[in-house]
């Protein structure tokens, strides 16, 4: 994969697809639309609270033959659904637009796109190529200063058309509000089928929308908590073979599993760290569960914890000199932070209620957590010294096992509902939520499903 000229998202024009290859097709080649460099008006600071999205249009992707206009359609649907949804744009109805794709191959007529009261646009255009690739052209209008935001060039092959959309997505998100975008990313998540004495749990991804979803494992062995590594290709996961807990590795891009070991007493798969070398995990020895860490390249273990009380879900900071995890040695459950070797360990939290699940955001500012208070379960966020508190989303159904955007500004968890009004049966689903508490949304999957795990971006290039 090549990447050439000036782009003004280059941190994300530049990111590698080699890792991903193999799951989502051929790689993506990318080059510059060089636009004006005029100071746009068209931005958002997500750091406030409440925002007012911004009213943009995307225009289907011009094209000259019909199999590329179909495609064209198809991007421009997949973008304004994944702008819309992360609660920061408006899409306008296509139905509204006044000028034609075709008419804007040059510059696009801005007094048209005023008077459906937009402030941003984007216009496309994709061709399919003598040699079969697929050529996807974007680009990013401010309607009121007339000018290109930005632009991006991208070829890939035709069935590879749904990333090439996510792609569009995260620099349009980028431009916009200054922070990485993460429409371009992987859920993986444990599906449920079948009665509650009977239930069958298997591992399953999907991309962060619902779409390209597959079954990871067969269902033969209860699997819970799947875990991403950094490295994005592997995640760990917790099953039971002949009812003793297992913890594995499995390559999602090739299938083949390994397995790391048994773990008697183990009810939450390993974290891995930052770097991808070690895990992080809660082992129960002789009755006491403490905190251990594994090298994955020696299977050595070291201890972290020695408290009569129960320590468990612990999880890296992104720059893996501390551990965040949950500890009920105070006489309740409580989040608590260390250094990595295990030293300084403290108390966070002192809200009322239990606290659990906490998980360090990839930025670094804050950790998430699961809360039950008085019949209520909620998902919140403080900082890592525990100041700032905030519940973003509560229900007296229970939630839990908050996963981060690899962005640091979203969330997804799981929450249990009831299938009637009468409270007969229940309905394990995925919900996401960003920092402002605002957007909380349902992510469809095809049956039950419970312990997200939300991929981190591809790597970029240098």
């Amino acid at each position: 994969m090549t990447f050439t000229g000036r782009f003004s998202a280059r941190s994300l024009a530049a990111r590698s697809l080699v890792s991903r290859s193999l799951a989502f097709g051929a790689a993506l080649i990318f080059a510059a639309l060089l636009g004006s460099a005029a100071q746009a008006r068209v931005e958002i600071d997500i750091t406030k609270g409440n925002i007012k999205p911004v009213p943009i249009a995307i225009s289907d992707f011009d094209a000259d033959n019909p199999q590329a206009l179909k495609l064209g359609q198809d991007v421009a649907r997949v973008i304004r659904a994944n702008l819309e949804r992360s609660g920061l744009f408006a899409p306008a109805d296509p139905k509204a637009h006044i000028q034609q794709p075709a008419a804007m191959r040059v510059q696009p007529r801005f007094q048209d796109w005023r008077v459906i009261n937009v402030d941003a646009l984007v216009t496309g255009r994709m061709e399919v190529q003598a040699d079969g690739r697929l050529r996807g052209e974007f680009r990013l209008w401010d309607v009121a200063a007339e000018n290109q935001m930005t632009g991006l060039a991208l070829f890939t092959t035709p069935d590879n058309w749904r990333r090439l959309a996510h792609l569009i997505s995260d620099a349009i998100y980028k431009r916009v509000t200054g922070e990485d975008g993460y429409f371009d990313t992987r859920v993986v998540y444990v599906a449920e089928s079948g009665p509650p004495n009977q239930r069958v749990k298997r591992l399953a991804i999907m991309d962060q929308d619902g779409e390209n979803h597959r079954f990871l494992t067969d269902g033969k062995f209860l699997v819970l908590t799947p875990r991403f590594s950094p490295s994005q290709q592997e995640i760990t996961y917790l099953s039971y073979f002949n009812d003793r807990p297992r913890v594995y590795l499995f390559n999602i891009d090739t299938g083949q599993q390994e397995l790391v070991g048994d773990f008697p007493g183990m009810t939450f798969a390993p974290r891995f760290s930052p770097d991808g070398n070690r895990v992080i995990m809660s082992l129960a020895v002789d009755g006491n569960s403490d905190i251990y860490m594994m090298d994955l390249r020696t299977r050595a273990r070291s201890r972290l914890t020695s408290d009569p009380g129960i320590d468990t879900s612990p999880s890296f900071s992104p720059d893996g000199r501390q551990v965040t995890f949950n500890s009920d040695r105070g006489g309740t459950k409580q989040v608590y932070v260390m250094n990595a070797d295990g030293s300084d360990q403290k108390r966070i939290s002192f809200g009322q209620g239990r606290y659990s699940t906490p998980v360090w955001s990839p930025r670094g500012d804050l950790i998430a957590f699961t809360k039950e208070f008085q019949g209520n379960f909620a998902i919140g966020v403080m900082r890592p010294d525990g100041s700032g508190e905030r519940i973003l989303s509560t229900s007296p159904s229970v939630q839990e096992a908050p996963t981060w955007a690899p962005n640091g500004r979203v969330l997804m968890f799981y929450r249990e509902r009831a299938w009637d009004g009468r409270g007969r049966g229940q309905r394990v689903r995925l919900f996401s939520i960003d920092l402002t508490g605002y957007n909380e949304r349902e992510l469809p999957t095809p049956i039950d499903a419970s312990d997200p795990a939300w991929s981190p971006l591809s790597p970029l290039i240098r």
